[in-house]
């Protein structure tokens, strides 16, 4: 039976929620994968290291879903405290990207040898077969895990049960490939979710198809924001996000410009000196 160990990364925060999910894969080998690596907190660390004790496991692969900080930024914490553990991820220097974005140099900033890995790869991990997918939108790197005999996926950032994903625009974050992401997942089938952030997801395409649902809500919105006059990323984020935490309101902005952004290259809404119309 393929059961993953959900272990907490312990880095609770408005932008976090109760913190991020990570996942210990322990093959009947001893042989054990990490998805992703969590922020570094002695706490994780402790519990990564006691759920490898309980089987006498090694951690040989930590796989990373994509180069956000509470995803990425804990590499270097487990590289210390476990020698033979090597680490995956899709790089973002493979990507055609403007190379005045300083974003783009996070991989090498992280501080541990990244191995590439990308789109239909088969990767090894504590005895199972994962097929790395290539799920771009929320950030351009970003990867999901496919199990296919169990009909898991590992989804990262694509969805979190409860709340909303942001599309980060300013670092590369786009719409249209988010909700192809989306699409493409749930073409798959699933029986399972298991995402980076909030509970475990059962029911695949209730989950899906709202997402999907509520970005074109939130598009709605956007245009109709744009056909009474709010001209502005901030005026628009205002006018939809009401009573939102103020520690979320960047986010709020980041997904407005990634409307906006999706609306532009569709030739239906237009930018000048910072401002948008239709």
């Amino acid at each position: 039976m393929f059961d993953p160990i959900l272990i907490d990364a312990h880095n609770p925060s408005p932008m976090t929620g109760h913190g991020n999910n990570t996942y210990l894969i322990v093959g009947s080998d001893q042989q054990a994968t990490l998805i992703d690596a969590g922020v570094g907190r002695p706490d994780h660390l402790a519990d990564i290291a006691r759920r490898l004790a309980e089987p006498q496991a090694t951690l040989r692969k930590v796989l990373v879903t994509h180069a956000h900080t509470d995803h990425a930024s804990g590499a270097p914490a487990i590289a210390a405290a476990h020698a033979h553990a090597r680490f995956f991820k899709r790089p973002l220097d493979s990507l055609t990207l403007a190379r005045d974005r300083p974003w783009i140099d996070e991989d090498l900033k992280v501080g541990v040898n990244w191995e590439p890995i990308d789109e239909g790869d088969r990767i090894a991990g504590g005895g199972e077969a994962l097929i790395v997918l290539h799920t771009p939108g929320h950030s351009p790197d970003h990867l999901a895990f496919w199990h296919e005999a169990s009909r898991v996926v590992f989804t990262g950032d694509l969805v979190a049960k409860g709340s909303s994903v942001m599309i980060e625009a300013s670092r590369g974050g786009k719409l249209a490939e988010y909700l192809a992401s989306l699409e493409r997942i749930r073409d798959l089938k699933p029986l399972r979710l298991l995402p980076a952030h909030g509970p475990l997801i059962d029911d695949p395409e209730a989950v899906l198809t709202q997402y999907v649902e509520h970005r074109l809500m939130r598009e709605r919105q956007v245009l109709d924001a744009l056909a009474k006059g709010r001209d502005t990323v901030q005026a628009i984020a205002e006018s939809i996000y009401h009573g939102l935490d103020p520690a979320l309101l960047p986010a709020a902005r980041e997904n407005v410009r990634a409307h906006l952004e999706k609306l532009q290259a569709e030739g239906t809404a237009v930018e000048q000196d910072g401002r948008w119309t239709t």
